[in-house]
C-alpha cells in the first residue's frame, strides 16, 4: 500500500505512536507484522435509523450506484493504491438546516480518521458523496465506537458509518444498508515471533491459539468491534472465544503500541486497519 506515508501524521496524532514508540524502544528496531490468514469473514454495511426506511433505500440505491460506476473502486484506490485522499469537511449540527447526520469512531483508519480538523477514509469520501446524492449538509457525529449504532438508536444521527460488521446484535438499534465491502480479522505479532510461520490456514493458526493458556496469553482489541466478540466469544456472533484475556483499547493503534511494548501477546483486529498500522509502524522504526 502507497497511502501511508500520507496519512503517518494522522494516525500519529490520533495514538501518539512517536512518542510512545521512542520512550520504549530508544531507538531500536521493534517492528510488528500481520499473519496473513482471514480468521473470520463478515461484511461491512452502514447501519440506518429504523425510523427512516426512506433513507435506508436511497442508501442501498446509492450503493448500487457507486458500485456499477466505479466510484467505490475509485475511493479505495485512494488507501489501498495510488490515488490521492480527499479530505472531508464537516458542517456544524443546525436544527434548521436539512443535514446528514453521521455517527463514527475516526480512529479507524484507512475506513475513518482526522487530519487537523478534516475527516479521511473510505467511509468518510462515501459518506460526502451521499450527503450530495441526497441534496443535504454532511455532519460528522465523532464518538466511541460503542456509542455509534446507539446514537442511530436513539435517533441522535441518520446514519452510522464506522467499518459496521452486519450483526444481529447491532440490527436491535440499526437497520443494516446492504453490504459494500468484505472484511476480516487478522493476527498482529511482533516480527521476531516465528510460532505461525510454518502455518497454511486459519485453521492451522486457530489450532495454535487454542493451544495457549489463558494466564500467560493477553490479547488486544479495539473494544466494541467484531474482535472483541471473538476474543472473548459470543453466541450470537457464532464465536467460541479464545484461551486469553481479552484487553480492550479505544483503537487498534494504541493496542499494537501496548503489543511493542511487550504488554501483549498478540492483537486481533480488522484487516485494513491492521495492515495500515503495521505498515504505519514499520515505516517509523
Amino acid at each position: 500500500m502507497k497511502k501511508f506515508t500520507k496519512v503517518i501524521a494522522a494516525v500519529l496524532a490520533l495514538t501518539f505512536i512517536v512518542t510512545a514508540f521512542a520512550a520504549c524502544s530508544g531507538g531500536s528496531k521493534a517492528k510488528v507484522k500481520v499473519i496473513d490468514f482471514n480468521l473470520t469473514t463478515e461484511n461491512y454495511a452502514f447501519g440506518v435509523d429504523k425510523a427512516q426506511p426512506e433513507l435506508l433505500t436511497s442508501v442501498n440505491e446509492f450503493i448500487a450506484e457507486i458500485k456499477e460506476n466505479g466510484k467505490f473502486d475509485e475511493i479505495c484506490n485512494k488507501y489501498f493504491g495510488d490515488g490521492t485522499p480527499s479530505p472531508v469537511t464537516s458542517a456544524t449540527l443546525d436544527d434548521s438546516k436539512d443535514q446528514l447526520l453521521v455517527a463514527t469512531n475516526a480512529a479507524f483508519a484507512p475506513f475513518e480518521y482526522t487530519e487537523g480538523d478534516k475527516f479521511l477514509g473510505i467511509d468518510m469520501e462515501i459518506a460526502a458523496l451521499l450527503a450530495e446524492k441526497l441534496g443535504k449538509e454532511l455532519v460528522i457525529q465523532n464518538m466511541d465506537f460503542d456509542s455509534v449504532c446507539l446514537s442511530v438508536g436513539q435517533h441522535k444521527s441518520d446514519i452510522a458509518m464506522a467499518g459496521l460488521t452486519i450483526n444481529a446484535k447491532r440490527e436491535q438499534y440499526v437497520t443494516f444498508s446492504d453490504a459494500y465491502y468484505e472484511a476480516s480479522q487478522k493476527l498482529i505479532v511482533p516480527a521476531d515471533n516465528t510460532e505461525f510461520d510454518e502455518c497454511k490456514s486459519a485453521d492451522e493458526i486457530m489450532t495454535i491459539l487454542n493451544a495457549k493458556d489463558k494466564a500467560a496469553t493477553k490479547i488486544g482489541y479495539q473494544s466494541g468491534t467484531t474482535a472483541e466478540f471473538f476474543v472473548k466469544g459470543d453466541a450470537d456472533w457464532g464465536f467460541d472465544g479464545l484461551p486469553a484475556q481479552g484487553v480492550n483499547y479505544k483503537n487498534g493503534s494504541l493496542a499494537v503500541q501496548d503489543l511493542i511494548n511487550g504488554n501483549l501477546t498478540y492483537v486481533i483486529i480488522d484487516s485494513a486497519p491492521a495492515s495500515f498500522i503495521t505498515e504505519t509502524i514499520n515505516e517509523l522504526a
